[in-house]
């Protein structure tokens, strides 16, 4: 059941609001193919988010982190539609009601349903453009390599269909277990990811990463594939994402995390992937424009563990961008100036993600975007 809201209500003082509307950008035309993956900066019509309740991991920090997912439904839901999954549909209604203006509230919709988590980057469509309209693929999901429950959330895409509010095709790929959080698009041919996550037991064994290339380039109709063999976090349950740690930006540009402390347990690791990066070429030949992120400074729990702060897991928005911020002013200031480097044109919002990391994760993974036509206009 979808619920439209229609409602005004008033803004809360303790929320940060930004009510200035900042056009979408425009893909890149240059080496379109006529069927692709778009990169995320191509016009949205709308974001996923999965919402946390009592029964996943976040019931310690069920009130922390319920106001970070209030303020990312805030700033999506000013620029574009928003999908609420959630199995209390009654209930994360009402909050937004309360909490949300008119203005953002009539661009969200809720859709009741079980769910394990709220990884909606991991569990969400990836949507193929085409000539025909677009194509929402469904890959199964396993819990990064059968670590945690997912059976639930492996069924929300099939469940977000029946409810006809998609355009396109569905196309079912549950043979591949693929996160979106795993691959990384340039809109015109170049998938980037990591081959630490993709061959990871539990996965796709007894696939290669040779066979899992070949069904990368054949469902997504991809012209190549680079594999980047290094970079990892202390912390990270997903096996090095890559939107953890290095993403794709107009231009030919590359974002990524840079450790320049060679006290710090990632110094090797990163700088071996900082070189790979630098061998990388565009489809052109020429070198990525690479744009370094920083370090986040060491964030532990409270048993001690390090949790995996990165700056490089933003979200990209019509108009603007989510970073994600780590009470950290001085890396915060230089993450916000870096990713302005190579999104001139948009907004760089800061998100306080500190609780986002205490299960693993940040903006990014908490979110998918669906491209300009995937969504019905009712």
């Amino acid at each position: 059941m979808a619920l439209q809201f229609k409602l005004i209500t008033p803004t809360p003082d303790d929320l940060t609001l930004h009510m200035d509307f900042v056009e979408p950008s425009q893909p890149e035309r240059v080496g379109l193919r006529a069927t692709h993956l778009p990169a995320e900066w191509h016009p949205q019509s709308a974001v996923l988010l999965t919402w946390p309740h009592a029964d996943t991991d976040w019931a310690p920090i069920l009130k922390e982190v319920t106001r970070c997912y209030l303020r990312m439904a805030f700033e999506i839901a000013l620029r574009e539609r928003l999908l609420i999954a959630t199995p209390e549909p009654e209930a994360v209604g009402a909050l937004l009601e309360e909490q949300l203006p008119q203005n953002v509230l009539r661009n969200i919709s809720l859709h009741r349903m079980p769910t394990n988590d709220t990884w909606a980057r991991d569990h969400g469509f990836l949507t193929l453009l085409t000539e025909n309209g677009v194509r929402l693929l469904d890959f199964a999901f396993n819990g990064w390599g059968e670590k945690f429950p997912a059976e639930l959330d492996n069924q929300i895409n099939s469940r977000l269909w029946q409810e006809n509010i998609f355009e396109g095709t569905y196309e079912g790929h549950l043979d591949l277990i693929l996160e979106g959080g795993s691959i990384e698009s340039d809109g015109r041919g170049t998938l980037l990811t990591t081959s630490r996550c993709l061959t990871a037991p539990h996965r796709n064994q007894p696939l290669s990463q040779a066979d899992i290339e070949m069904r990368l380039l054949d469902y997504f109709h991809a012209r190549r594939v680079l594999w980047l063999d290094y970079g990892w976090l202390a912390g990270d349950d997903t096996d090095s994402h890559i939107d953890t740690l290095a993403r794709f930006c107009p231009s030919d540009t590359i974002a990524y995390v840079q450790c320049k402390d060679k006290s710090d347990e990632h110094y090797d690791e990163l700088q071996q992937m900082e070189a790979q990066l630098q061998t990388f070429r565009t489809m052109e030949d020429e070198p990525y424009r690479l744009v370094p992120l920083p370090m986040a400074d060491a964030v532990y729990d409270e048993d001690g563990n390090r949790l995996p702060a990165t700056y490089a897991n933003f979200l990209i928005l019509n108009g603007a961008v989510l970073m994600p911020t780590y009470g950290q002013p001085e890396n915060d200031d230089t993450a916000r100036r870096q990713l302005q480097k190579c999104f001139p044109k948009l907004e760089i919002i800061g998100i306080d993600a500190r609780p986002l990391i205490v299960q693993h994760g940040s903006i990014h993974c908490c979110a998918m975007q669906f491209p300009a036509g995937a969504l019905r206009k009712n």
